[in-house]
């Protein structure tokens, strides 16, 4: 089988999101017959704070397919997850995560609590990170440095 990220795809719903104001972060879920869902931030505009990329991406991909659980899917996101979206990650039974940049002030994968670390995870998924983190750190910055 031959490896097809789908980070592009992530970082355009990024792109979008800080086109609308919110912090630049985009997720896509795929599986065996490709994309399922893509999101982007949405938390002011939904005035929503778990309206994070990766949850909508979840949310959306669990609508499609009629269940709770992506087992056999992989999360592309841009960023590293927060603690909440790497439990609801564990919680979707998501089986590869692919991220970008990391977050050391926020993050909960490499940083922070290390949620697939605590015994009381009950799915640890493949981790996968520094896809595009390049461009995933740029995207970052430029969208502080503008309101700064």
């Amino acid at each position: 089988m031959i490896f097809r990220s789908h980070m592009e795809t992530a970082l355009d719903e990024a792109r979008a999101a800080g086109k609308r104001g919110e912090v630049p972060v985009g997720a896509v879920i795929v599986g065996p017959q490709g994309i399922i869902s893509q999101a982007g931030n949405r938390t002011r505009e939904l005035n929503d704070p778990t309206a994070h990329a990766e949850m909508m991406a979840i949310r959306a991909a669990c609508a499609v397919l009629g269940q709770e659980r992506l087992t056999g899917c992989d999360l592309y996101v841009t960023l590293e997850p927060c603690p909440m979206c790497a439990a609801a990650i564990s919680n979707a039974r998501i089986a590869r995560l692919y991220y970008g940049a990391a977050d050391p002030k926020s993050g909960g994968i490499a940083q922070g609590p290390r949620i697939f670390s605590h015994p009381q995870c009950h799915h640890r998924p493949e981790v996968y990170d520094g896809l595009a983190a390049t461009q995933s750190e740029d995207l970052m910055r430029a969208f502080f440095a503008a309101r700064r």
